[in-house]
């Protein structure tokens, strides 16, 4: 025999008020709707739980048996309100998150320490790995993802970041292939494109102004890592598809220059998915503000003068 655990609340919140009215009250229901509900209980159980008259309410003898199992349910259900409350007030508990090791390894890790630092009740679990993994069945906080998202009701998706790309060759390469003035002269050179979901090179498609010029190209190497195809480039094996997060560091160094500057590719954002609670973990709330905060600042770093 089942019996709803709101069913033994209820009844223990009948039993502390003293009287039908008052328990509707307090669980804001209608008093018909808790009447219902405890008659159909007794009904379930075969045996009263209260004697009502119209001056008293009275505990019968098996339903002063049941309240001590109702009592613990009320308790639990207290227990697990104040963790709760308590969770949300400070960012506790293990945080597992999926992310491109490209993302971690340069455009999060000193982000990631410093949210270490700040919270040392938060143990943070990292998955690096490209695959789209199931946050619900997996049972993880966060994952992010760049580019579109699937449409999945499950899920709510905050955007944290939009990654401007380019196309970067070595000094060492433009000096004996030398220098695309137009789209169409990389057709006779050695290109590292990105791979796409479906297998692949993904497409150029460049933009200047309302100009735009797409081709379907012929990679000599394709990877689904921008800042793996960036440093390939360097080493002069070709003309880089790559973001600007992971191609400037270079581009400063002299090892890697802009090739066709005035055309742009894509921009790509990225996303920060999450399980659509409507309840979200403080430990995921903090995670995802320092994270969202970390890439605000690098927007009006590089938009300042």
């Amino acid at each position: 025999m089942e019996v709803e655990p709101n069913d033994l609340l209820l009844f223990a919140r009948i039993v502390e008020a003293g009287s039908f009215s008052a328990a509707a009250t307090r669980v804001n229901l209608p008093k018909s709707t808790v009447s219902r509900r405890i008659s159909l209980l007794e009904a379930r159980l075969g045996e009263r739980l209260l004697q009502r008259t119209t001056r008293k309410l009275m505990v019968t003898e098996f339903g002063a048996s049941l309240l001590e199992h109702a009592r613990k349910v009320v308790e639990e259900a207290e227990a697990a309100g104040a963790l709760a409350q308590h969770r949300q007030a400070a960012p506790s508990g293990r945080l597992r998150i999926s992310l491109p090791s490209d993302f971690a390894n340069l455009g999060m890790s000193a982000m990631i320490a410093r949210f270490i630092e700040r919270y040392p009740a938060v143990n943070v679990e990292l998955d690096l790995s490209p695959r789209r993994v199931d946050l619900v069945a997996e049972n993880f906080d966060i994952a992010i993802r760049m580019g579109d998202l699937p449409d999945d009701a499950s899920l709510a998706a905050r955007r944290v970041t939009i990654q401007r790309f380019g196309l970067y060759a070595s000094p060492c390469y433009t000096a004996v292939r030398g220098l695309p003035e137009h789209p169409d002269d990389l057709l006779s050179h050695d290109l590292l494109c990105l791979l796409s979901r479906g297998g692949g090179p993904l497409p150029w498609t460049l933009t200047r102004g309302k100009v735009r010029w797409q081709r379907d190209l012929r990679a000599r190497l394709t990877a689904n890592s921008p800042d793996l195809l960036a440093r390939i480039a360097c080493s002069g094996a070709g003309i880089a598809a790559s973001s600007e997060l992971f191609a400037q560091p270079f581009v400063k160094k002299g090892e890697l220059v802009r090739v066709l500057p005035e055309w742009d590719l894509p921009p790509a954002t990225g996303w920060a998915v999450f399980p659509g609670r409507r309840l979200m973990p403080a430990k995921t709330r903090a995670f995802l503000d320092m994270m969202e905060a970390m890439f605000c600042s690098e927007v009006t770093t590089d938009a300042a003068p």
